[in-house]
């Protein structure tokens, strides 16, 4: 059955240069026109089934808030129609739908009326509804006095346990804490395996990843692509890769300072470096590309390059179970530095964190008193036994320790996606039936005689 139809979708603001022109506009005798159409959605057609869960993405201005409104029948559309069948929760904006002056309890009642219940019906969620927001003593405040993240816990208890046929979520859950995201996330996830039909809107593309099995990529007022949402969030992580990947001179000379910090002289010592550092600008092309996507730091060291190898020293992007690899990171200081540490993880393609480790468990292993303009080689050695036909990234990072115990640090250097690699399995036995990570174990059977 069909949850939401839309057919030729469109929705025309008039956009003025001036306040007078629509003034202007509205009382000229010939109807002369003083302002230009912007399309918030143009022609647009989709269905979703009912139980579907779909994400949208795309930039902001793409056109997605202008859909939800109009599906929920808070904005008309200009041309076309839009069909939905079943009861529809929102969590559109922060506070929507809710009396400032009534208390959180009495919200509840009037939001669950709203939607159709009785009273006796919601006197049965109401205790659901309040352990879910865990909001304290709040609940019986006037919402007027709530925190943004307050708010946001009470509306998705309240449009979560009102039983809706349709959910509607645009980005209200960032406000919370991750603990909550994830709890609402868990609870999403529990409506869609009961059927109800969801659209999430998130600029968090893992987690759109990890929720969603459909999603669709907006862009200028059009749905872009419609597809597997795995597929798409990869589309729309290169579209921001390219917008924000253009190099500049000074990247582009970065590039070449590994080469040229290590080129000249005629010792044989350097010649053999001048063959290492081809080595270690393999693959930069792609590191560079790749890294531009929401890094961050403060520059004072940074990666030149990082490297997947296999022990032959050979560039890979698949690794077999089981295999050990070497992780290279290429680091450049571009200021004196007394102490650097370094770290990386790795994480499945839903962005969840598999793995984890740093300097501070190899015996507090870390660059001492470097210099602006040295350049170091660091490598990890370390086995792969992670879940086959799975795509992985690896986030690099290095950071200046604050105090003695390495927990707090200034980054220097956060690169997300610094190495991309799957997994294959040498054969069937090795393959993981559930989880991520195989753990090694002692395994000891004992069976015991009782005398």
């Amino acid at each position: 059955m069909i949850a939401i139809k839309a057919e030729h979708l469109t929705k025309i603001y008039k956009i003025y240069d001036k306040d007078i022109d629509r003034l202007k506009e509205t009382f000229h005798p010939f109807h002369k026109r003083y302002s230009r159409d912007f399309y918030a959605l143009n022609d647009i057609s989709f269905e979703i089934k009912r139980g579907e869960n779909v994400g949208l993405v795309g930039k902001n201005g793409a056109g997605k808030s202008t859909l939800l409104k109009i599906i929920t029948g808070v904005l008309t559309p200009s041309g076309g129609k839009i069909e939905v069948n079943g009861r529809i929760a929102s969590l559109l904006e922060l506070g929507a739908g809710f009396n400032p002056e009534m208390t959180g309890v009495e919200n509840i009642y009037m939001n669950g009326l709203l939607m159709g219940h009785t009273r006796e019906i919601m006197d049965s969620k109401v205790d659901d509804i309040i352990a879910f927001a865990d909001i304290g003593e709040f609940i019986n405040q006037p919402v007027k006095t709530y925190s943004s993240g307050m708010f946001a816990r009470l509306a998705f208890a309240v449009n979560a346990f009102v039983e809706p046929d349709i959910l509607i979520v645009d980005e209200a859950l960032s406000v919370g804490d991750a603990f909550f995201q994830s709890k609402c996330i868990d609870k999403m996830r529990s409506m869609i395996q009961g059927g109800v039909t969801v659209i999430f809107v998130s600029h968090d593309t893992f987690a759109v990843k990890n929720l969603c099995e459909r999603a669709f990529l907006m862009k200028s007022g059009k749905i872009l692509m419609d597809g597997s949402a795995k597929e798409v969030v990869e589309t729309y992580r290169n579209m921001l890769i390219e917008s924000r990947g253009e190099i500049t001179e000074e990247q582009a000379q970065r590039q070449n300072n590994l080469l040229d910090n290590l080129r000249g002289g005629s010792d044989k010592n350097l010649v053999e470096e001048k063959i290492s550092a081809e080595n270690l600008a393999r693959g930069k092309d792609i590191f560079i590309k790749n890294a531009t996507y929401q890094r961050i730091g403060d520059k004072r060291a940074v990666f030149e390059n990082v490297q997947l190898l296999n022990l032959n020293g050979e560039l890979i992007s698949e690794v077999i179970f089981g295999q050990e690899v070497i992780l290279r990171m290429i680091v450049r200081f571009q200021k004196d530095i007394d102490c650097l540490g370094m770290g990386y993880h790795i994480r499945n393609s839903t962005g969840i964190d598999l793995i984890y480790t740093d300097s501070r468990f190899h015996d507090t292993k870390a660059i001492f008193d470097a210099k602006a303009g040295e350049i170091y080689i660091i490598d990890w050695k370390f086995k792969v036994e992670l879940r086959q036909q799975e795509l992985y990234d690896i986030a690099c990072l290095i950071s200046k320790p604050l105090d003695e115990e390495l927990t707090i640090a200034e980054m220097c250097d956060f690169v997300p996606c610094a190495v991309q690699f799957n997994v294959v399995s040498p054969n069937a036995y090795l393959s993981l039936p559930g989880g991520y990570v195989h753990w090694h174990n002692d395994l000891t059977v004992r069976k015991i005689n009782f005398n």
